[in-house]
């Protein structure tokens, strides 16, 4: 389940973005970055215990739920600490 809840974080991150494409001042580059990567290592890991060990390629229980979820807002607080590093509309770093 927490690769389907990565897929679709990074899918809506993704179209958020490419909406938002000539002025990506809030850095949704970044965040589809981040989401397009941890689905990416979900998927392989997924695939790589399929093929050694069987079993259920996707999991569907609460535990792999709230993983999925704590994925997402790990995510997002990466991002928000970095958009708040960068400072794109110059709110805590005002130029003088």
């Amino acid at each position: 389940m927490w690769l389907i809840i990565l897929l679709f974080g990074a899918t809506i991150s993704t179209a958020l973005w490419y909406s938002k494409a000539e002025d990506d001042k809030y850095m949704l580059k970044f965040l589809s970055l981040i989401l397009w990567g941890a689905s990416i290592m979900v998927f392989i890991d997924h695939l790589i215990g399929y093929i050694t060990e069987g079993g259920e390629f996707i999991e569907m229980s609460l535990q792999s739920t709230i993983l999925g979820l704590t994925l997402i807002v790990t995510a997002l607080i990466i991002w928000e600490i970095v958009l708040l590093l960068k400072d794109p509309k110059q709110i805590l770093h005002k130029k003088k």
